[in-house]
Formats: structure tokens, sequence, C-alpha cells
């Protein structure tokens, strides 16, 4: 156990390290090609930069409206007719909030686990939602978006319905593991 801390520790520290020394050895011009890279991830971040500002203002504006509670209040009969019970209710704003913004997610997650415990069934069919499902709209958005992807169709389907196998596969998990 001590072996592996010491690798994870150092592990950073030497590829950054090792990287420009193997490239210097190769004769790579190190310095122009970090500028070159620079360079280029500050276009791609200038370039993503209003897809980003409108998926964070389109998130904002749906929780303040009170649209994920509402959402979230309509769902809950539907969760009771999968059979779920009341405990399932409280995980419903996490995973309409999931697919929209990984920050808010969290923040519900974290939300979640304070209330209930990160030992609770909430707590932990919250932790297992945030690791077994992905931001599809984010990644719609900004990564097609930034790229200039414009029929995304199909993706945002397949997307989505990854997030709800997410789902049901991460209550199906905590519920015969933990319930």
């Amino acid at each position: 156990m001590r072996v592996i801390a010491e690798i994870s520790r150092w592990a950073i520290p030497l590829l950054l390290l090792l990287i420009p020394v193997l490239a210097y050895l190769r004769n790579v011009p190190v310095y122009e090609s970090f500028v070159a890279g620079a360079e280029e991830g500050f276009k791609t971040g200038v370039r993503i930069l209003p897809f980003l500002i409108g998926m964070l203002v389109s998130i904002r504006v749906f929780v303040d409206s009170g649209a994920l509670d509402i959402i979230s209040h309509w769902l809950q009969p539907l969760f009771g007719f999968l059979g779920f019970d009341s405990n399932f209710a409280a995980i419903i704003p996490l995973a309409i909030m999931r697919p929209l913004s990984g920050s808010g997610a969290l923040g519900v997650a974290t939300q979640l686990i304070n209330q209930h415990g990160p030992d609770s069934f909430i707590g932990r069919l919250a932790s297992t939602l945030q690791g077994s499902t992905d931001t599809t709209f984010f990644v719609l958005t900004v990564y097609f978006g930034s790229v200039g992807i414009k029929k995304y169709r199909y993706a945002l389907k397949l997307g989505l319905l990854a997030d709800l196998i997410g789902l049901i596969v991460s209550v199906w998990i905590v519920t015969k593991t933990f319930y």
C-alpha cells in the first residue's frame, strides 16, 4: 500500500520531467512546441466560450425557475409505478441534472450526501449515479459546438439512452448491494 501511495505521489512530477527530456533528446523544439500547443489551446477555449456560457445560463434558468423541482415532482408517480419506493424520490433531481451539468449534478449529489449521509442508501445511490452517467447536453453543446458539428440528433438520443441505462443500473446495483 505504501509503495502505491509513493508511486501516485511521484507519477505526475516524473511525467512532467520525463516528457520534455525525451523530446529534447529526440531534437524536438520543446519550448516552441509548448507555445504552439498553448496557443491552440487558447484558441479552442475562446471558440467554446459562447457555447459554455449559453449552456450555463440555460441550466441556471432551469434550476432557478423551479422547473427542476416541478419535473422532479411529476416524475415521482412514474418511479412509484415502476416499483421504486419513496426513498428514490430524493434521487430524481440528480437524475435530471446529471445529463445537463456536471457541476450542477455535483451540487445536487453533495446536498443529498450531506442530508442523508455518505453511507446511506441515497448517498450511495447518488455516488453511483454520479459515476455511471455523463453530462450529455454539456458534451453536445461544448464539444460538438466547438468543432462545428451541427447534426447531433443520434448522439443526443444515444447519450440520453446511456444516461437512462446508467440510472437504471445504478438503482439496480445499489438496491441489490445495499438495500
